[in-house]
């Protein structure tokens, strides 16, 4: 600790110490009911307190991040709590959340997903059809200008966007053969360049 934080530190001590000074003094004459207070207030702290320093492990283990190793052009993505693995890519300048589906043939982006990427919704062809688990949907072809992961880029993508309720956007199977080498182990699915 710093001098600085040492400081502050016996400058709050001194201030709580000052507060509950002064709440024991104000209610000397119901003391039972004071003392719940007390308790109450501090177990809400400690729990407050507890929350913040665990945010992160809470936070990773809800949603893991994906690590991204440029140098050795090594993509490491952990499986997700509902059994999916999950990747952020910028698309066209836009970070778009995709889950890996090897069940798709391409990139597909949801209605969403398509607008934030900069496409003109509005002169979309809706040619293709594909099949989904909730039946037949309209697709219209497009070109990703620029699909980045990290520094791992690529350009001139194909891929289709998807005229029904898509909730997240599809990693396909299109994008995967980019890769040299995909491996799922011990709950990681692993991309290699």
């Amino acid at each position: 600790m710093s001098e600085n934080e040492i400081g502050r530190l016996i400058f709050l001590c001194l201030l709580g110490g000052a507060l509950i000074f002064s709440l024991f003094a104000s209610a000397r004459s119901n003391m039972n009911k004071t003392l719940q207070h007390a308790v109450i207030w501090a177990l809400l702290f400690l729990g407050v307190i507890a929350g913040i320093g665990l945010w992160e492990d809470v936070r990773d283990q809800i949603m893991p991040r994906q690590a991204v190793f440029s140098e050795q052009g090594r993509v490491e993505v952990p499986r997700s709590p509902d059994g999916h693995y999950y990747l952020t890519l910028d698309v066209n300048g836009a970070p778009i959340d995709f889950v890996i589906d090897t069940g798709a043939t391409g990139v597909v982006l949801s209605q969403k997903d398509a607008a934030r990427t900069g496409l003109p919704m509005e002169q979309l062809v809706y040619l293709g059809r594909a099949m989904t688990a909730n039946g037949e949907v309209r697709t219209a072809p497009v070109r990703l200008d620029v699909m980045a992961l990290g520094t791992i880029v690529d350009t001139n993508v194909p891929a289709w966007v998807n005229e029904g309720d898509l909730d997240r956007s599809l990693l396909g199977m299109d994008y995967l053969q980019r890769w040299e080498r995909i491996e799922i182990t011990q709950g990681e699915l692993i991309l290699s360049r």
